[in-house]
């Protein structure tokens, strides 16, 4: 199993704002397990953390977003203008053991 860790470094102000669009968004996606916002350590930061059977699985699901389904369609309309909340972000894979 791998588990995928999006952080986002929002600009001031912005990280629960971001946080509550992520999750309104990925509602109803079960590879979305977890939305977190920064308690210590570098401000500003929400981390959206993914799991999934393999690199495989991960790579399957990304080709999912680009066919317009209609729950595609619906999580594109919750997420309107989420770039606009954070100035930077990373994504780790890490192996589950």
């Amino acid at each position: 199993m791998i588990t995928v860790h999006d952080t986002f470094v929002c600009k001031p102000g912005m990280a629960s704002k971001l946080a509550k669009k992520l999750k309104e968004g990925t509602a109803g996606f079960s590879e979305f397990v977890q939305i977190l916002t920064d308690a210590t350590g570098q401000f500003n930061r929400v981390v959206m953390i993914c799991e999934y059977e393999n690199l495989a699985a991960y790579e399957k699901s990304l080709e999912r977003y680009k066919v317009q389904s209609d729950e595609i369609q619906k999580m594109l309309e919750a997420m309107v203008g989420y770039q606009d909340m954070y100035m930077t972000g990373t994504r780790d894979i890490f192996q589950i053991w």
